[in-house]
């Protein structure tokens, strides 16, 4: 666990003891609505992953609305401590959070390590994720620990997230989780079968939060599609731009998403309608309601003349 470091005073370390965990029984007062702040209070987030891709930009949208927001990273670090650095040049709160999702009691001590820095907790988006790119046909390259990894830390650690923050947003008054999926979930095209199948159970989850989290914390997902950035990048490979110019062509809207497209609408979750809850957003260009595309067969294809 690597000590987290508010933005004001990035050298300064937070103690990172478990969380207490309570769960107060849940109120029939009316749904949580995000703002910046209450009576003067500002409003805290979680971002999981925040220091990357969608992760990043939404922990930067965050800030701009007045959240202090603790950016949580596994492994990359200085991604982590650069997003906290850009935030504090613009005046915000952050701080950066060391913690694999997939182990329990990391979750436990990223919210404890929150709440102690910041005094409550009032977001959370459950952004970290991986995969493995393997082709659908490659059966055999499709191990039990592949299988095992990616629900781990694409469903169980949202999980383990959620669970823990729930008890410090009630305390807070009520809460709003928003978990990122993917179009994979509906489509059963992606980087691998364990992928596509871990972002349905994702969808599942929540749903399943959102009936027991209510009414004082909503639970809402977003499911994107094709994202520009490292990860298509470093898993297609040489692929990435043809893959990307034959989805640009074909998708309705006519463009595949950047990062801050998906963390736009990770925020209509968060401070829309007090009235959404256990809903998947999609967005993704349309990709959904043009049908099935071969992922595939796009990264084999050859360039347009």
């Amino acid at each position: 666990m690597v000590p987290s470091h508010e933005s004001t005073d990035p050298a300064r370390p937070v103690a990172a003891s478990a969380s207490a965990s309570a769960s107060p029984s849940a109120s029939p007062s009316a749904s949580y609505s995000a703002s910046a702040s209450t009576h003067g209070t500002p409003r805290v987030a979680i971002v999981t992953g925040g220091g990357t891709g969608v992760g990043r930009a939404t922990s930067l949208r965050l800030a701009e609305l007045g959240y202090a927001v603790a950016v949580n990273y596994s492994r990359s670090r200085d991604d982590a401590e650069q997003t906290v650095a850009q935030i504090a040049s613009r005046g915000g709160r952050a701080m950066a959070f060391q913690a694999d999702v997939a182990d329990d009691n990391a979750a436990r001590q990223l919210v404890a390590a929150t709440v102690e820095r910041f005094g409550r907790l009032d977001v959370l988006i459950n952004c970290a994720g991986t995969t493995e790119f393997i082709p659908f046909v490659d059966l055999e390259r499709v191990t039990d620990d592949v299988w095992q990894r990616l629900f781990q830390v694409n469903v169980v650690g949202a999980f383990h997230c959620a669970r823990a923050a729930r008890g410090p947003m009630l305390e807070a008054g009520g809460g709003s989780i928003v978990n990122v999926s993917s179009v994979a979930a509906q489509l059963a095209q992606g980087s691998s079968i364990p992928y596509c199948c871990s972002k349905a159970a994702l969808d599942n989850l929540t749903v399943s939060l959102a009936r027991t989290f209510a009414p004082r914390i909503r639970v809402n997902a977003v499911a994107p599609g094709f994202i520009t950035g490292r990860w298509l990048e470093n898993g297609l490979g040489e692929n990435y731009e043809r893959v990307k110019a034959s989805f640009d062509n074909t998708l309705p809207l006519g463009r595949v998403c950047e990062p801050d497209d998906v963390a736009a609408a990770i925020l209509s979750l968060v401070i829309g309608s007090v009235l959404v809850t256990g809903q998947i957003l999609a967005v993704d260009s349309g990709m959904l309601i043009a049908g099935f595309q071969d992922l595939s067969r796009k990264s084999a294809a050859k360039s347009p003349a």
